[in-house]
């Protein structure tokens, strides 16, 4: 995918109204510090342009990054992060599934996950969660590059096990460092978002 211009278009808080847009929406879900921020950027060929941090919990909003005028990267807010209040979190809930269950232009569902870890109670739940608002979750094993290429078979067969994933369920093992696997994202969202 060739990228001409990246905009961040539409940040919506806790308070916002969720925008109406008319460009496809390809949303990206996982638990804080899990790497959306990282992966968006290597989507879109920008070294820094969605923040990222090493402190959990910095994404608090949703934001609409507007692809080549033709399509929005859709950062949703982590999950599972402790130290934030349980009040916030809920509200964070709250607006992650009005999303889900209102945005007339979501196409896909891209759920991350750490490649390292077997889903935690957190990331199963935002699975069944993602089922059940009409999508089937890509999910995006992260953090490729911190395990030997002979793990990678062991841990995506644990993901799948532990999610109960429905046969043919994609998993794309994935490296922000060395941008394995972004070929192969930018090609399912080709085709969710014709």
């Amino acid at each position: 995918m060739v990228i001409k211009s990246v905009n961040l278009e539409i940040v919506c808080g806790v308070t916002s109204k969720l925008p109406d847009t008319v460009l496809p929406e390809i949303a990206f879900a996982g638990k804080s510090n899990v790497g959306k921020s990282s992966l968006i950027n290597a989507l879109i060929n920008r070294k820094a342009y969605a923040r990222t941090s090493s402190q959990p919990g910095k994404t608090q909003t949703i934001n609409f990054y507007n692809v080549n005028e033709s399509l929005y990267y859709v950062d949703l807010p982590g999950y599972g992060y402790a130290k934030v209040p349980i009040k916030e979190r809920e509200k964070w809930g709250k607006m992650i599934n009005q999303y889900l269950q209102s945005s007339k232009q979501l196409k896909a569902v891209f759920l991350l996950m750490d490649i390292r870890h077997e889903p935690s109670e957190n990331d199963k739940l935002m699975y069944e969660w993602i089922l059940h608002s009409g999508f089937e979750p890509i999910i995006v094993a992260t953090k490729l590059d911190k395990i030997k290429r002979s793990q990678i078979q062991k841990q995506v067969k644990l993901m799948k096990e532990t999610l109960k994933a429905e046969k043919g369920i994609k998993v794309i093992p994935f490296s922000a460092e060395t941008k394995q696997g972004r070929e192969e994202i930018w090609q399912v969202i080709e085709e969710v978002s014709k």
